[in-house]
């Protein structure tokens, strides 16, 4: 069932249990101005009408085994107080009942929207251009090299690559970030997003049911399926507590009398308010609410938890181990330092380093070629020579320019002073002449700091695992304060060392990895939670991750275990809350000290107050 039906569903069913609840009710009024028979099918007339569905579900689940439940709980209850002539009673006890289940269905939705809401990204059509006129089609007839046309105010409805036009796309239903993102010819266009002005023509990559937009609506709808351990403890408590329950109503209805010698109309009176205030709906509800709730306040930060069971792991950190380069850095390499030589100008430098490297893609040349930021004239460039792992050497115009490390300039027999420099050092000779050096370097992006910061205040270990060399690990790691760095690691390298920080963690807590996810699967796999980080368009994080951080803020992981912590101290209010007023209830049941009126809004009133307990978990 979409959305949209569910929606309508729900409401048409919470029209019809207010409209039960006024009908009852009236009936109900109306019964006491009468006496005798009369009086009887009147209040019966009421009792059915608010209670019948709760009756037809407990025969229901009679005939398939699931004998003990809130619904046998009640029919036996009421009927036994029709048995006993306490007729208003069993129909208040109906009415409350589905008045206490219509503001618990309330909260269900309003939680439920809230996921969607922010999830508010399935498309509905996807514009076709057929004979100079857009035609709007299902995503799902769309194919891959297909061309579609997105204008303002539309969701893109698929991934594919810019052909034409340009416009400012909002990912905030994605990523949790208002910051808008310009798109023109070449970018890739990420399904979910929102065109808020401009025209863009895109050429599909990817079929919808393989579309970012699928892959993340998928994760939220099973999101709610993966169970938490306290989950599984409420299913397990219902199991047992409902038929010691029953037995114990039973025994109160038989046990007494025959030794006290009263009447047995007080005692099963006694025993029917009992099984009422018994009902353990507060915990059935509340708690997985509490979780649901929890994954969309989440999810609004652009933070997707794939369940309930991670937000448990999540709540109760030893160590986060991190990569280093686009998780905590930037991934994008940029000139930091320019020095010439032998009374060559920065210029010139730059201007060399960026020749000599026209040719290559490697970050490295990309970033020198940005810091140059001219055109580059290939006519004037030949002979064009690479030395793996060395560098570049080329002929510009008549002079020979070498780019590379020390190693090439050994090679080359180039006098040159070598430099212990953070980063990557690119020396540049010209003519056999050393002209000067650049150093390239990977930016630590801006809430790094803060989120190593947050993450020791609240008492969690820092590590790094890099492949990158000694010297930026170790700079990186000083810079940001982190505990432990560890570089020059294969993807293996980290799995192993992964495997040790998880043998030397403390027994109950969990370790987390938060990496890019493109190289970093396998260790996202093995630690007790990984967290993929900027994962919008990433198939591989999204589906190696337990936790998908859908933009590149790293400061979003302390985030996300103070709303599992948040959300995990909800959970537990509520199962202590529950318990404990069931508790003082059913013994004050027991020696009579409880009505049935008193009861039903023991059992109401808690379920409703866990309920919007569990709803503060929405708000982050």
């Amino acid at each position: 069932m979409c959305d949209h039906e569910h929606h309508h569903h729900n409401s048409q069913k919470d029209k019809t249990r207010i409209f039960r609840i006024i009908v009852s009710l009236t009936i109900f009024a109306a019964a006491f101005q009468f006496g005798g028979t009369a009086a009887l099918i009147m209040f019966a007339a009421a009792y059915f009408i608010a209670g019948a569905d709760v009756l037809y579900k407990a025969l229901l689940h009679i005939k398939t085994g699931k004998l003990f439940d809130e619904n046998f709980l009640m029919g036996i209850a009421t009927l036994g107080a029709f048995a006993i002539k306490e007729y208003p009673e069993a129909v208040m006890v109906m009415v409350l009942y589905q008045i206490g289940e219509y503001f618990q269905d309330l909260a269900v939705e309003k939680s439920r929207r809230s996921i969607t809401e922010l999830m508010d990204i399935r498309p509905d059509y996807a514009n076709v251009e057929t004979e100079g006129k857009l035609v709007k089609k299902s995503p799902s007839e769309i194919a891959v090299g297909d061309e579609i046309v997105v204008t303002s105010g539309e969701k893109i409805p698929l991934d594919g690559i810019v052909v034409s036009g340009s416009a400012v796309v909002d990912t905030s239903a994605l990523t949790g970030e208002s910051a808008p993102r310009e798109l023109k010819t070449g970018d890739e266009a990420i399904s979910g997003c929102i065109n808020t002005n401009g025209y863009l023509k895109i050429k599909v990559q990817k079929e919808f049911g393989e579309s970012t937009v699928s892959k993340i609506l998928e994760l939220v709808e099973h999101a709610a399926g993966k169970k938490a351990k306290a989950e599984n403890f409420i299913t397990k408590f219902a199991r047992y507590y409902t038929p010691i329950v029953v037995l114990g109503a039973v025994i109160l209805a038989v046990v007494p009398p025959l030794v006290t010698g009263d009447t047995f109309n007080i005692w099963i009176f006694r025993a029917l308010t009992f099984l009422v205030i018994s009902c353990p709906c507060a915990l059935v509800i509340s708690v997985p609410l509490g979780f649901f709730a929890g994954l969309g306040g989440a999810s609004r930060q652009g933070i997707l938890i794939k369940g309930s069971n991670y937000m448990e792991l999540l709540s109760r950190p030893d160590t986060v181990i991190f990569d280093k380069t686009g998780t905590l850095t930037k991934g994008r390499f940029e000139v930091v330092k320019t020095i010439p030589a032998n009374g060559y100008t920065k210029e010139q430098v730059i201007e060399y380093a960026a020749y000599a490297e026209n040719y290559s893609n490697h970050p490295i040349a990309l970033s020198l070629k940005k810091a140059y930021g001219k055109e580059i004239d290939s006519s004037k460039i030949s002979n064009v020579e690479e030395f793996a792992g060395k560098g570049v050497k080329i002929k510009l115009d008549s002079e020979y320019i070498a780019a590379g490390n020390a190693a090439l300039m050994d090679k080359l027999d180039i006098k040159y002073t070598p430099v212990d420099e953070t980063g990557t050092v690119v020396y540049i000779a010209k003519g056999g002449v050393y002209t000067g050096y650049v150093v390239i370097a990977d930016e630590v992006k801006e809430d790094s700091l803060q989120t190593i910061s947050e993450l020791k205040k609240a008492g969690v270990k820092t590590v790094i695992l890099t492949g990158d060399s000694e010297s930026a690990a170790l700079a990186a790691a000083e810079k940001l304060g982190v505990d432990k760095v560890y570089s020059k690691l294969l993807p293996a390298d980290k799995v192993e060392k992964t495997e040790e920080i998880l043998n030397a963690k403390t027994n109950d807590k969990s370790v987390i990895f938060a990496g890019d996810g493109i190289n970093d699967a396998p260790v996202l796999t093995r630690a007790d939670i990984g967290i993929a980080m900027g994962a919008l368009g990433s198939d591989a994080a999204i589906e190696a991750a337990d936790v998908v951080i859908m933009d590149d803020k790293p400061s979003k992981i302390p985030a996300a275990v103070k709303i599992a912590k948040r959300t995990m101290n909800i959970v537990k209010q509520n199962i202590i809350f529950a318990i404990g007023v069931k508790v003082v209830f059913l013994a004050l049941g027991a020696v009579g000290l409880m009505t049935m009126w008193g009861a039903v809004f023991a059992d109401a009133g808690v379920a409703l107050l866990a309920v919007l307990n569990s709803l503060r978990a929405l708000k982050v």
